[in-house]
């Protein structure tokens, strides 16, 4: 199989944004430059590596085996090119990857911790959703990954083998209201009032979950801002602009003017706050940052 490391990284890319054309976009490509990549990957590979799908890309089988070799050769040539340029790190480096809301609570504890514990590791971070760190830590563009889910507390995909996951913390999910609107003084709403709620939340594809609306909510929910950033979120909460839906962690980080009321009349939403790895033996370098991350939350 003669394959070139330009297919290869087409592969990893529409294995991580699920689709071809968000592929093409990372890597500065046409969209029918990384069409031509992937027939004659799977014309060299001599197997079908992608599934096209209503909701996006996802890689067949052969298409995943394809990929883990792929991390291994791509992981090779940039270590030899740091080798000839001379431009070899020299800390450690751990890529990881944290859901919307984890951030603001978990980096600067944990990288106080590493700082003074492992000052040799540099980690760096990029964020995105559940699904999107999930298919960067299988296309091997992030080494670990802080993950959310909801009950009944799934695989974060369901392709094999399993990542390796480890439970840090359970929390609920309330709504952030106005301190001194309509829900002044309260502890707790009942879901049917949240039914007309103006609500802010962070867009969403037909593959990933709507951010920022109480799950299950009667009816169509009515979104008046959409917004990935939390501060804008609250900043607007704060406004009277609207309401959302945050972790419980987030309420020593509310802005002045929010409060997080629990919602009555529904089942309680736990979200768990996982941390998350390809399969296998993890270096020592990811087991420190786990071992922060975990203390630190």
């Amino acid at each position: 199989m003669d394959v070139s490391s330009t297919g290869l990284r087409v592969l990893q890319q529409i294995a991580e944004s699920g689709s071809f054309t968000a592929a093409a976009t990372r890597l500065g490509y046409t969209q029918s430059a990384v069409s031509r990549q992937a027939a004659s990957l799977e014309r060299e590979a001599g197997a079908t590596l992608f599934e096209r799908r209503s909701d996006g890309v996802r890689l067949t089988p052969a298409g995943l085996t394809l990929l883990r070799h792929a991390r291994t050769i791509l992981d090779t040539l940039t270590a030899a090119e740091r080798d000839l340029t001379g431009t070899a790190p020299r800390t450690e480096v751990v890529r990881l990857g944290v859901f919307l809301s984890a951030g603001s609570v978990v980096l600067p504890v944990m990288l106080g911790r590493l700082a003074a514990s492992d000052p040799h590791l540099t980690v760096t971070t990029v964020e995105g959703t559940t699904p999107a760190l999930t298919r960067a830590l299988r296309a091997g563009s992030i080494d670990l990954a802080v993950l959310t889910s909801r009950p009944p507390h799934r695989p974060p995909d369901d392709e094999s083998p399993r990542l390796h996951t480890e439970t840090v913390e359970d929390t609920e999910l309330v709504v952030a209201v106005r301190a001194a609107g309509v829900f002044a003084g309260r502890t707790s709403v009942h879901v049917d009032e949240l039914v007309d709620a103006p609500w802010i939340a962070a867009p969403s594809s037909r593959s990933e979950p709507l951010l920022g609306v109480w799950p299950g909510l009667p009816g169509r929910p009515r979104v008046v801002h959409s917004t990935r950033d939390w501060l804008t979120k609250l900043q607007l909460v704060a406004g009277g602009f609207g309401v959302t839906t945050v972790p419980a962690r987030l309420a020593p980080l509310l802005p002045p003017g929010v409060s997080l009321l629990h919602v009555d009349g529904a089942s309680p939403e736990i979200r768990r706050v996982l941390v998350a790895r390809l399969p296998g033996h993890a270096t020592p370098a990811v087991t420190a940052v786990t071992r922060a991350i975990t203390a630190a939350v």
